[in-house]
């Protein structure tokens, strides 16, 4: 984006932490002639993740995902690097042969990072624990996954620890358009209320089949998790299905009260899928929460009638994962609603991944800048990748929000799309994306 062309600011805004979201939220800010304090603890207090003290570190993997312009991820790095993403920028100077994925060398691009945000005259660095939420506004707190106790401490008496979340354990969630419903069927348990719930009945044999697949399966739960500190309401699916054969038929694949309409017989066992978004377009796997393996969730949950060709547009996972409620406690402009000078950014506001944390940092800047300039803060559109993921994580339900990443489902139904073949709606739905980006642009940019 344009710097803005008024005299630069000398009241500057504080940013905390600089990993993806706090280095771009730090540059953005910068790039608009206003001052920045990025406070960032390593290496003088290091997280049990990360090894060195540079800015925007990669912890868990060197892949930014696809940079193909027919899919999610790569339509949100399309509209980060027309936005001027800082990320983006040092991704693409020191990416590595992935195919159609966006690879980098991890040092190289830290490196990289780091010396932009070093060398900017508008940013000063300061190599310090920032233990309490800062007093000056605007404000930007960009902590990650990986939040000190000190400012989690601090979060609590701000958000209620309520709203605050630790060890995330998360269910797989499926694009609806890749459910059989030869074999599943719609229904609510003893048909209370609407019938809301997607079911995919098994019998004895299959119920046999999967449970052996299931407990026999990899997990790769992160290294700082103790399975033991989650919540018994909230325990991997594989975990439950340890304690017994039996155990998941009188948990989360109890099929009582679900008469199948077809056979007019209740199955053996049943897995229900429930709708995580108002248009039904994605499909969360209930009582599903997992730390299996990425390949291994897709190898095992295929066995499930129904879903034997499902698109998982999220897998399960297990892992430390600080993050608030954003749904109760955060604006679409990264804003806290509760003190509209202090944003958030990145994993802690509920966006899950490397380049989604970065768009949360750039908007968060942006809308910094104009908060102080006392100009209208920047929304974008729900046909935009980016404003999909705002939305969702802003309007979803508080009771049981989650992470969410950049995928089709949160886009909503586009006009026309009914009439596109099912085989041609991905790139179709891509390229609407990408020109409702490039509509907002011309008028905004």
């Amino acid at each position: 984006m344009k710097k803005d062309s008024v005299v630069p600011d000398k009241t500057p805004i504080i940013v905390v932490g600089a990993g993806l979201a706090g280095a771009e939220a730090a540059w953005q800010t910068a790039q608009q002639g206003v001052p920045v304090v990025l406070y960032e603890m390593r290496p003088e207090v290091q997280t049990p993740a990360h090894k060195t003290g540079l800015f925007a570190e990669l912890v868990c993997s060197n892949s930014l995902k696809s940079d193909s312009p027919e899919t999610a991820h790569g339509l949100l790095k399309q509209e980060l690097r027309a936005l001027g993403s800082l990320i983006l920028r040092c991704a693409d100077e020191s990416k590595v042969p992935a195919g159609t994925a966006l690879a980098v060398d991890r040092e190289v691009f830290a490196e990289r990072v780091t010396q932009a945000i070093s060398e900017h005259p508008l940013i000063e660095v300061r190599r310090e624990e920032m233990q309490e939420l800062p007093a000056e506004r605007p404000a930007i707190i960009a902590t990650g996954p990986l939040t000190s106790p000190a400012m989690a401490k601090a979060l609590f008496a701000l958000t209620d620890e309520r709203y605050l979340f630790f060890y995330d354990a998360i269910s797989p969630i499926v694009s609806v358009d890749s459910i059989d419903m030869e074999k599943a069927f719609v229904a609510s348990r003893y048909d209370k209320g609407e019938a809301a719930y997607i079911n995919c009945p098994m019998t004895q044999e299959e119920y046999e089949r999967f449970y052996e697949a299931l407990t026999t399966a990899e997990v790769s739960l992160h290294a700082d998790v103790d399975p033991r500190e989650l919540f018994d309401g909230c325990l991997p699916v594989e975990i439950i299905a340890a304690r017994g054969k039996d155990a998941l038929r009188f948990g989360p694949m109890k099929p009582v009260g679900l008469r199948d309409p077809r056979t007019g017989r209740n199955a053996y066992a049943v897995v229900q899928l429930r709708p995580e978004n108002v248009e039904r377009t994605m499909y969360n796997l209930v009582g599903f929460q997992t730390s299996l393996k990425w390949g291994e969730q897709a190898r095992v949950f295929r066995m499930i009638p129904g879903l034997e060709h499902a698109e998982f547009l999220r897998y399960g996972q297990v892992h430390r994962n600080t993050f608030i409620n954003a749904p109760t406690l955060l604006r679409p402009t990264f804003q806290s609603r509760a003190d509209e000078g202090l944003f958030f950014a990145g994993q802690l506001t509920g966006v899950e991944g490397y380049v989604e944390s970065t768009g949360a940092g750039l908007l968060a800047g942006l809308n910094a800048v104009r908060l102080l300039r006392g100009q209208e803060l920047l929304v974008l559109p729900r046909t935009t990748m980016m404003g999909a993921l705002t939305h969702h994580i802003t309007t979803a339900d508080p009771e049981t929000f989650q992470p969410m990443n950049a995928n089709f489902g949160i886009i909503p139904p586009l006009e026309g799309e009914e009439k596109v073949p099912k085989k041609e709606r991905k790139a179709w739905r891509a390229a609407r994306v990408a020109e409702a980006f490039k509509a907002w642009a011309t008028t905004t940019i």
